[in-house]
């Protein structure tokens, strides 16, 4: 297979680790911190938080160009920061894959720290451990299946964005064509022999992955 057949695949998967590596950051962080705190309004913010999931990614898409677009001050900050726009970009890709992919490892996350026994952290609190440390020795152990099963699966989620990397960061081959928009081109021009190989592999990736949640979750004999 020749570098072209490659390339939409290695983007996809670079793409996937940079977004995944911020959403698993994120979710871990806001997941501890949601999973333990009751305040006013609380039910919003999580709805909010879990909106991507559900939105169609041409909404996503569009909020993000109407966020980060050349007439918002974020957008306009970028530019004059980076000396050009973000839209169109590798990073626009990132972007929208972190977006939709964050709902899945935010409540992946949110339940593993749920299901864990408070009394255990307590102790280690009256031990004498500051709260950094039951963070990273007490509470990412207990919760970490559903952290990991989370990072997988936003990965997953990551890797076959379409829709919102379309409209924010275009189709650009070689800088922001993923797999799945290679897809679509092929089956557009009629190309079905590539689009069939496109799809295996991406097919090959999503079934080791989501076996490797279902291995993760499985209860030990």
């Amino acid at each position: 297979m020749t570098m072209d057949f490659w390339t939409p695949i290695r983007l996809s998967i670079e793409i996937a680790l940079v977004s995944g590596f911020i959403v698993i950051v994120l979710g871990t962080f806001i997941g501890k911190w949601m999973a333990k705190k009751t305040f006013k309004g609380k039910t919003v913010v999580e709805t909010v938080l879990l909106l991507p999931l559900v939105l169609p990614p041409t909404v996503v898409g569009f909020l993000l160009i109407i966020i980060f677009g050349k007439n918002s001050w974020l957008g306009q900050g970028i530019e004059w920061l980076f000396h050009q726009p973000i839209m169109f970009t590798w990073w626009a890709a990132v972007i929208a894959s972190a977006i939709v992919a964050f709902p899945l490892m935010y409540q992946s996350a949110k339940t593993g720290f749920e299901a864990v026994d408070e009394n255990v952290e307590n102790a280690a609190r009256i031990d004498g451990a500051k709260e950094w440390q039951v963070f990273l020795f007490i509470s990412i152990p207990l919760a970490m299946k559903s952290i990991v099963s989370g990072s997988i699966l936003s990965f997953t989620r990551a890797l076959g964005e379409f829709g919102a990397t379309l409209m924010f960061a275009g189709n650009l081959p070689g800088k922001t064509q993923t797999t799945p928009l290679a897809i679509y081109v092929a089956i557009d021009a009629g190309n079905m022999t590539l689009a069939w190989s496109w799809v295996i592999v991406m097919i090959g990736l999503s079934f080791v992955l989501l076996l490797g949640v279902h291995l993760i979750k499985a209860p030990a004999r």
